[in-house]
């Protein structure tokens, strides 16, 4: 796509971003917070019948008239068909509006005209009655001719205007009955005028101090703002959302609003580096196009294999490797998977049978839903467009690309070759320069998240490096996950994401400290858990770890290895930039005896036994 006119704000347009359609929007300015990304132009865009907002190359905008047509013609999805009727009722409110407003101005003008004629009137009616007044006066004077010549020079209408010109500066008041003439708002207009003005707005009750944090006053304030969007020029938007700053406090009858967007946002980092989120979950937008490349997919774990089954979903073609049955019984070297890096003697029992299956069975299941088989990592890379892998640590990472038959065999230029796997960022760097140097193109996209996330389609995804292989894995993205970030350049992704894994290491151990000390108190653990969960601290994540603790239940969403694995990559983040991190490297000793016991290979909330034994 390519603009053909000179666009500006207001103007409809058609924006085209990454791998998804061309989709219908308004240029608008961007938020405050949201500034232009370095590298060419670019128009922030407010997209029709979704929640986008995006920065948008102008080479990838055309006008909306002009080419609604050939795009209609080009996309019949359901949602897309809503978008377009979202302009439509866009359009009706415009040309409504201004035919109000032009009602409005035709009202103001006839107005005026009136005024001016009815103003005339009375100045004649005035005039009129001041000279028969004055001819009165002179008939009845008995006084000198020279006198009363005088007289009759100083007392017509004239003369007193002159006389108030002379005088000094009128004092505020009544106006004087010579301009009666003129037309002015009275008091009573002026006050009408202003208490229209004032009742758009109904501010909430009288408090000392209202803050973001108070649920009732962020709700008064969203509604505010969705009076002010259906009021405003921006009710074409179907859903919009505003996020209140919790540090704002508001002592005054003004309201700030700090947009963020849920799908797209553009922030400048401390690092310089460009953070983009994007692409919305599965469950939202149901109505994906998937990229026309081919797709490979290395590594089968408990993340890996959701994210394949999501891909096949919708509608990518996707070609699958995984270590074979042999290799899963050798146990001493190979390349691992997420889930299949122990002894098969070993795994726990799995109610999920795709999770008990050997791997040549597990890429059977995958080849049956539609995907294909890849004899090796080579093979796969050297026949797919961009090929994902997502394997166990850095080892595992290091072995996929250089090993015999590896990434690194099939890489040519232009192969796209994306690492999902959580490792140091050292390891990134060399992984990027070795695939960089072959010619290919290299992105590292850990993700956030669990086995449930994954099957879901609801990951988070932190990305960076190649920005263009970023925007050509949007559908992929898409299929995946709920959101996904760009961070910059290559090793960022894999800092944010020892961070957060980090934090959630440390909040887990603290979960199982609490735990353990309300039973030897003589505390209800139950109860603990309810308490909990009425307060702040509520989640997902605290009621689904405590549930596994009070049941017993420790069967793997996220392998308690690999949150070890993540808190002592972390604690050497901190140690690389003297940093100290006291609170990780404790939880770090918790998840060491938890493995010691033998609960590597159960869930990280197994971390509770090391506690209690």
């Amino acid at each position: 796509m390519a603009a053909t006119v000179s666009l500006r704000q207001g103007d409809l347009v058609w924006g085209k971003l990454g791998r998804y359609p061309p989709w219908p929007g308004k240029i608008v300015n961007p938020p405050k917070d949201l500034k232009k990304p370095r590298g060419k132009k670019c128009l922030f865009v407010k997209f029709f019948g979704t929640e986008d907002h995006a920065w948008i190359k102008v080479e990838q905008l055309k006008p909306y008239h002009p080419h609604k047509e050939e795009m209609i013609k080009a996309n019949k999805g359901k949602r897309f068909q809503q978008a377009v009727d979202a302009v439509e009722e866009y359009l009706k409110k415009v040309k409504a509006k201004q035919e109000q407003n032009s009602s409005d101005d035709k009202g103001k003008k006839e107005g005026k005209k009136e005024g001016k004629k009815e103003g005339k009137k009375e100045g004649k009616k005035e005039g009129k009655k001041e000279g028969k007044k004055e001819g009165k006066k002179e008939g009845k004077s008995k006084k000198p001719a020279g006198e009363k010549k005088r007289k009759a020079s100083d007392s017509g209408p004239g003369s007193a205007i002159k006389k108030s010109r002379e005088q000094s500066p009128r004092k505020r008041g009544r106006p004087p009955k010579e301009e009666k003439g003129t037309i002015s708002p009275q008091p009573s207009s002026l006050k009408k005028l202003a208490m229209k003005t004032v009742s758009r707005f109904s501010w909430p009750p009288p408090t000392s101090e209202r803050t973001a944090d108070d649920p009732h006053f962020r709700h008064f304030l969203l509604s505010q703002t969705e009076k002010e969007d259906s009021a405003g020029d921006s009710s074409w938007l179907l859903h919009g959302h505003r996020t209140l700053g919790t540090e704002m406090v508001l002592k005054k009858p003004s309201v700030t609003y700090q947009a963020i967007s849920k799908r797209l946002k553009v922030s400048e980092e401390d690092t310089g580096s460009t953070s983009i989120q994007a692409a919305d979950s599965t469950a939202i937008n149901g109505n994906i196009t998937p990229t026309d490349k081919k797709i490979g997919f290395l590594g089968l774990g408990l993340m890996g294999s959701g994210i394949v089954s999501n891909l096949l979903k919708k509608g990518h073609t996707v070609t699958v490797w995984n270590r074979t049955a042999e290799k899963v019984q050798n146990t001493s070297g190979g390349i691992y998977s997420e889930v299949w890096d122990q002894d098969e003697n070993n795994k726990p029992a799995m109610a999920d049978n795709r999770e008990h299956m050997h791997d040549d069975q597990q890429c059977d299941l995958f080849v049956q839903e539609g995907a294909h088989l890849g004899r090796t990592p080579a093979e796969v890379v050297s026949t797919c467009d961009i090929t994902f892998a997502c394997v166990a640590d850095p080892k595992a990472a290091k072995d996929l690309v250089l090993g015999p038959s590896g990434v690194l065999q099939g890489i040519r230029p232009g192969k796209c070759y994306v690492d999902m796997s959580t490792v140091d960022p050292e390891t990134v760097a060399e992984l990027a320069q070795v695939i960089v140097s072959r010619g290919g193109r290299f992105l590292e996209a850990p993700v956030a998240g669990n086995q449930q996330l994954s099957n879901d389609g609801m990951l988070i995804i932190l990305a960076a490096g190649d920005q263009g292989v970023y925007e050509d894995c949007s559908s992929c993205f898409q299929a995946m996950g709920k959101t996904s970030f760009f961070l910059g350049e290559v090793g960022n992704a894999a800092r944010m994401m020892l961070i957060i894994n980090m934090v959630q290491g440390s909040f887990m151990a603290t979960i199982a400290e609490g735990m353990t000390l309300a039973q030897v108190t003589g505390q209800s653990q139950q109860t603990l858990l309810d308490i909990l969960i009425q307060s702040q601290l509520s989640s997902i994540f605290l009621d689904q770890k405590c549930q596994n603790i009070l049941q017993g239940n420790f069967k793997p969403d996220f392998y308690l290895k690999y949150i070890q694995k993540d808190l002592r990559l972390a604690i050497a983040l901190g140690d690389s930039v003297n940093h100290p991190t006291p609170m990780a490297a404790a939880a770090n000793e918790v998840y060491k005896r938890a493995k010691a016991l033998d609960q590597s290979d159960n869930d990280m909330s197994a971390v509770y036994r090391a506690y209690i034994h």
